[in-house]
């Protein structure tokens, strides 16, 4: 089976797109909380610049990155990862 430039297309598409709805989700929490980005990084141990970044879709976060942002978002975070479906993320407070 060949790769098209459509397929290619339509991956990169859902890249960002899961990429987006994370850094929304680290966004929403970090608000919710009433931390700025700033605070959140030294939390995370990151800079301010990468939580920027990620918090605008701008990068594709590991999974040692995702459990240190949950526990500096005080937070479990919940994925749900369905073939050509959309990625459902969610920070929860640990009192949740």
């Amino acid at each position: 089976m060949e790769i098209t430039s459509a397929d290619r297309a339509r991956e990169g598409y859902q890249e960002a797109r899961c990429a987006y709805l994370f850094g929304k989700a680290v966004r929403d929490r970090r608000i919710a909380l009433g931390v700025t980005q700033t605070q959140l990084a030294t939390r995370a141990g990151m800079s301010q610049t990468a939580i920027s970044r990620l918090e605008h879709g701008g990068s594709t976060p590991t999974i040692p990155l995702l459990e240190r942002l949950a526990a500096a978002l005080d937070s479990t975070l919940y994925l749900e990862i369905a073939p050509n479906s959309d990625l459902s993320v969610a920070f929860a407070s640990h009192a949740s």
